[in-house]
């Protein structure tokens, strides 16, 4: 592994590194640190042999053996390792400074060490503890809450179990850790006692001083410090000449200093104990190789000092808790408080959303400016958020994903709890990826992107404008109960835009019942319709309004409200927007929203709840369609990895390491179908035949009828090519067909396998195809010769779950196919679901998988069978790992 730093409990950076030979003294004079007690209760002994100790310590990693050090300013704190046992176990080891014991190190160790096993096909990690090391034994839980402990009463000791691979408990537990110490982290920067700003300047424009004075107009709670060696005083304030030049401790340092000067600056704050900094400055990574050398030095300095970072080159942050009133941006327009929380990884964007935040009366509780992302990213501000009482609601603008993986369950987990909206550039078709199998082709980037944030439960817009339409229905208003939509006004030409947007929306637009149309027309008796839309008419009243609004509540048969009002010099504008507020005040459980049109100064919200008020109708719609989605999206059960019969994980670990060590790539039909076997994946009778001689002796065994067809693994479209015969009945009719697949290939003697022809059944396509951020995603689609020309397919990252594999093929257009369409038994979906679960098991297992297309997939009533199998086999090192929590590495540049 490489090093790696991390976040301690209480939020202090740690390194995690493998352990060389030069680490020996250190880990001595840690050993010899630790009292009698820890090393009785490491050692079961009061007088174990610390030389001999370190020597196993610092003994080359070997794939049986490795050791992890960790460190905090270079001081060794803890050390955790492992000794494989047999193929499956290893035992481990730990011990933990006593000046640091409580701080989650061990934990953080450990969590490190289980993904270097897990990488070398270890499933646990075992260890015995005394049963009065309750601090290992809390450690233990930490990483396994599920997994029991056993005594060994012959010995008095406690056997403890890590799975390497976490279950859903486990995996919760770790974001809970993560969410724990990014909030101890990111509180200086946030929630800062005490702020200095470095390069305020003396005169008006410059950013140092702009920021400084947006952090006074702000009214922040605390002292605020310009730091100018050249100054008395900046805007009626004691300038001082360096941030250690200030006598009081300072939590946050705003730097808006030349490029070439923040390494020193940042070295300044962290000798003076600052605990974060907002590097507005830009000139670094963003322009080129030496930009991003120096940058990733000051993280690195700032990280040897547990210094968080925002930015650099980005627009400063924003925390509009009364208690805080942090202000430390140079953007022109800042928006009133209120519960939404936003990230932007672009300045320009920052101020396009605070400006218009402002205009529409967002109230937003924090802002951050990414910028390069050198340091904090967008996952460290998820956890911080999750826990932040004044957030109701987040919404993230994205340009790049460093760690993905950890994306995906530090967003679900929050969008279980508020919602989270995203906008991420990049749709075009100019990047997508090329791939010579179905599934690659299919799986372009912004594919892998889309089904992130579907499983993470993020809202993905398409507009800044849409994102912020979203989030208003979204922070105020109750989440509706279904997609039944009700759409009221006093104009029917914008009651019918607002019911056909309901479609596209996903929303539907019911009729409404006797009884309720009978309350409306009570209410409104000149009004045109009551079916739904209801159009009351131009000459509805307030008291109109008001009524029908009430009914509509009532009914029970509606979820949501969209309320349209045109404003005409013969109306009560006034009086109808009271009318209104009121209304939706006392429907406190369904969402509203309005559109107001023709008023000269419409409000931007009406009533106590703050129902958004939008400039047309098909705004609010669309908005209530986002909240709609999210909503089925947090009453969707969560699934979970059901145990699989018949994987032999081991043997296939040895497949792919041999095929990888011939050089890897395309594989035979016998090594995938070998592979697939491994993990019970059914799939058809296959013989490799090089002749044609071969080609009848495989038929014959196989037993007629049999297909003949080219084994060259980087063919895909071979039906094309006509390298492909099917039904053949006889030893003829292979001759033939293995003639014609020379023809074809233009090749005398072409490699090609002889199958079983398979019984009919509905043709789908199943496959992995893997990315190096994201991970592997598992797809599902109509297959055989029309998988390119439909497209209809379905893909989830990992962990693929019994409800994702339920909900991929459900999710199909063609999914009719399935369940008995035009009189065609059913086809066995359970099997088909096992194999999603399987294929998905595979990739989890193997990230080496880099492309695996099973096409087609026979789906009949007596179960599923793949008919053709193309792998192909790349290693996959370096890449994030899903269940590892660690901050971006500081080489990373501009994406972390």
């Amino acid at each position: 592994m490489s090093t790696v730093d991390v976040l301690t409990a209480q939020g202090a950076v740690v390194r995690i590194r493998p352990v060389t030979p030069a680490d020996t003294d250190p880990l001595l004079a840690l050993h010899e640190r630790a009292s009698d007690r820890s090393r009785y209760l490491r050692f079961f002994s009061g007088a174990p042999s610390l030389p001999g100790e370190v020597e196993r310590l610092v003994r080359a990693a070997d794939g049986k053996h490795l050791a992890l050090l960790a460190e905090d300013g270079g001081r060794a704190i803890g050390v955790a390792s492992y000794e494989v046992t047999d193929a499956d176990h290893a035992e481990f080891a730990v011990l933990v400074d006593d000046a640091r014991q409580g701080e989650g190190v061990g934990t953080l160790l450990l969590e490190q060490l289980a993904a270097e096993a897990r990488r070398h096909g270890i499933t646990e990690l075992v260890g015995e503890v005394l049963p009065t090391n309750s601090m290992m034994l809390r450690v233990s839980r930490d990483l396994a809450p599920d997994t029991p402990r056993t005594m060994d009463h012959e010995y008095g000791v406690a056997r403890v179990t890590v799975p390497t691979t976490p279950d859903a408990a486990a995996l919760a537990a770790v974001c809970a850790r993560d969410r724990t110490a990014a909030h101890h982290s990111l509180r200086p920067l946030l929630a800062p006692r005490s702020v200095a700003v470095v390069g305020a300047g003396r005169q008006p424009g410059g950013i140092g001083h702009e920021v400084l004075r947006a952090l006074l107009a702000g009214g922040f709670t605390g002292p605020v410090y310009p730091v100018n060696p050249r100054a008395e005083r900046i805007a009626g304030l004691p300038a001082y000449p360096s941030v250690a030049a200030v006598a009081d401790p300072v939590d946050l340092a705003v730097i808006a200093v030349p490029a070439g000067q923040v390494r020193d600056v940042v070295a300044e704050c962290a000798a003076s104990g600052v605990g974060g900094a907002v590097i507005l400055t830009a000139g670094l990574a963003e322009t080129g190789g030496e930009g991003a050398a120096a940058q990733a030095e000051i993280v690195r300095l700032a990280r040897a000092h547990g210094l968080r970072l925002v930015g650099p080159n980005c627009l400063g942050v924003v925390n509009t808790d009364p208690a805080v009133r942090l202000s430390a941006t140079f953007a022109p327009s800042l928006p009133p408080a209120g519960g939404l929380a936003i990230a932007s990884q672009s300045g320009a964007v920052g101020v396009a959303i605070l400006e218009s935040a402002a205009r529409t009366g967002t109230g937003v509780s924090s802002f951050v400016s990414l910028g390069n992302k050198a340091d904090i990213s967008g996952n460290d501000l998820l956890a911080y958020w999750y826990d932040d009482p004044a957030t109701k609601a987040v919404a993230l603008y994205l340009e790049s994903f460093g760690n993905p993986r950890r994306f995906a369950w530090t967003a679900r987990a929050l969008a279980r709890r508020k919602p989270v909206l995203a906008v991420k550039s990049g749709r075009s078709s100019g990047g997508r990826r090329a791939g010579l199998s179905h599934t690659a082709a299919a799986a372009a980037p912004d594919v892998a992107v889309d089904t992130l944030f579907a499983q993470a439960g993020v809202i993905r817009t398409d507009t800044l404008g849409e994102l912020l339409d979203a989030a208003r229905m979204l922070t105020d208003q109750p989440l509706p109960g279904g997609n039944r939509l009700a759409v009221i006004g006093n104009a029917g030409g914008l009651n019918i835009l607002a019911a056909d947007a309901a479609e596209a929306a996903g929303l539907t637009v019911p009729e409404l019942s006797a009884g309720v149309r009978q309350r409306l027309h009570a209410a409104a008796p000149t009004a045109a319709g009551t079916g739904n839309p209801v159009d009351l008419g131009a000459e509805a009243t307030p008291a109109a309004l008001a009524t029908s609004i009430a009914a509509l509540a009532a009914s029970g048969e509606v979820d949501a409200v969209v309320a349209s009002f045109v404003a005409t010099r013969s109306n009560d504008i006034t009086g109808a927007l009271a009318a209104l507020a009121a209304a939706i005040d006392d429907a406190a459980e369904l969402p509203v929203a309005v559109a107001v049109v023709g008023a000269s100064q419409p409000p931007t919200v009406i009533g106590s709840r703050r129902a958004p008020v939008f400039p047309l109708p098909e705004e609010a719609v669309r908005a209530l369609g986002h909240a709609a989605r999210y909503a089925a999206w947090r009453r969707e059960p969560l699934g979970h990895r059901p145990q699989l019969s018949d994987v032999d994980a081991h043997r296939a670990r040895s497949i792919v390491d041999a095929a990888l060590a011939a050089g890897g790539g395309w594989q035979d039909a016998e090594t995938a179908r070998d592979l697939l076997g491994c993990y019970g994946i059914p799939v058809v009778r296959t013989t490799m035949a090089r002749s044609a001689d071969e080609a009848v002796a495989a038929a014959a065994a196989t037993g007629y009828p049999v297909v003949v067809k080219a084994a060259a693994p980087d063919l895909v479209h071979k039906s094309d090519l006509g390298a492909v015969w099917l039904n053949l009945p006889d030893a003829a009719a292979v001759r033939d067909a293995y003639t014609a697949v020379g023809l074809a290939l233009r090749q005398p003697a072409p490699d090609v396998v002889v199958q079983t022809m398979a019984d009919a059944g509905a043709e789908l396509v199943a496959g992995v195809v893997h990315d190096r951020l994201f991970g592997s995603l598992v797809m599902l689609g109509l297959g055989g010769v029309h998988t390119d020309l439909l497209g209809d397919r379905a893909f989830r990252l990992l962990p693929v779950t019994d409800a994702d594999a339920a909900a991929m093929w459900r999710s199909l257009r063609g999914a009719p196919l399935l369940t008995g369409y035009r009189g065609v038994a059913p086809a066995d979906t359970a099997a088909l679901e096992d194999l999603l679960l399987r294929v998905g098991r595979l990739a989890e297992d193997l990230p080496e998988v880099a492309e695996l297309d099973l096409n087609p997939v026979l789906a009949s009533a007596r179960g599923v069978l793949a008919v053709d199998v193309k792998l192909r086999l790349s290693p996959a090192d370096g890449e994030p790992d899903t269940y590892v929590r660690a901050l971006s590495p500081a080489s990373a540049g501009t994406t972390p």
